[in-house]
């Protein structure tokens, strides 16, 4: 039965979207095309069908999950995307979190074409978060991501019960939340505000 064309977009979409939760969760060494395929409910031989190479689906999957983050922060205050990013429930969900702290260190070994797609979806998450809060610095944006960022990877990096990972996310989640409240507001930035 020939495939019609909405539905072979619609396939290609679900292959996208699976393979950026497998890429998130594996890594890019850690998963071939036949499992991606496999796991998005096709034969590896429909793969060339879609795309031209593994790294042309890397490039699309890293889009697709760097632009639903992207989409998920629009009007997020910056302390409340602080908690959220720097949760135990973010850190334990690779497959369904941030690409960026995912995937951000198997990028750096990348092509610069793969590389160029990180770039535009660094650029779009500042852009959100300098639109959510247009007081603060786009230094200050940049300083708060790349320190979330870094706190969420050195967790991971820990075994999942350390005391370690946890501490990590909790120093950093309190020192960023400080840095970012006036200094009359300190304690009011903190109230209510636990991680999701």
């Amino acid at each position: 039965m020939k495939v019609t064309k909405a539905q072979a977009q619609a396939n290609r979409a679900h292959i996208v979207e699976t393979s950026s939760t497998l890429f998130r969760e594996r890594g890019y060494d850690g998963v071939g095309v036949a499992d991606l395929m496999a796991a998005a409910g096709f034969t590896h031989g429909g793969f060339y069908k879609h795309f031209k190479s593994k790294a042309d689906l890397m490039g699309e999957s890293a889009t697709c999950g760097i632009n639903k983050t992207a989409e998920q922060l629009h009007g997020i205050q910056l302390a409340d995307f602080v908690n959220f990013y720097l949760s135990r429930k973010h850190r334990d969900e690779k497959g369904k979190g941030c690409t960026l702290a995912a995937l951000g260190g198997d990028a750096a070994r990348q092509s610069d074409d793969i590389k160029a797609v990180y770039e535009a979806g660094i650029e779009g998450v500042l852009e959100v978060l300098q639109g959510n809060e247009p007081k603060v610095s786009r230094a200050e944006i940049i300083d708060t991501f790349a320190h979330v960022l870094g706190a969420l990877i050195l967790s991971r990096a820990c075994p999942d019960d350390s005391p370690l990972a946890d501490e990590v996310l909790s120093v950093c989640r309190e020192q960023i939340l400080d840095k970012l409240a006036p200094q009359g507001d300190k304690k009011q930035v903190h109230q209510g505000r636990q991680p999701v």
